[in-house]
């Protein structure tokens, strides 16, 4: 299971329409939880590209990834 810091970057696994955010995004681990099923998760904070809020969430781990040195930052306008 993967295990991230609280407070790093994450790459988004997935897409997140009900939140306008797709897979690649960057968004801020907030905290780590487990559900009481076991599931593990994070909280989530995403920024848009001037540091404003446009979401604060909870994802399982399986929608994170660690980002990777052989990656690039990009913007993109947020989808409608």
């Amino acid at each position: 299971m993967m295990k991230l810091e609280p407070y790093s970057d994450a790459a988004l696994t997935c897409d997140l329409p009900e939140y306008r955010l797709r897979r690649g995004d960057i968004v801020k681990l907030v905290d780590h939880h487990v559900a009481p099923d076991g599931t593990e998760g994070y909280s989530i904070e995403v920024f848009n590209a001037v540091g404003d809020t446009i979401a604060v969430t909870a994802v399982p781990v399986s929608a994170l990834e660690a980002l990777r040195e052989d990656e690039v930052l990009c913007a993109r306008p947020l989808a409608h």
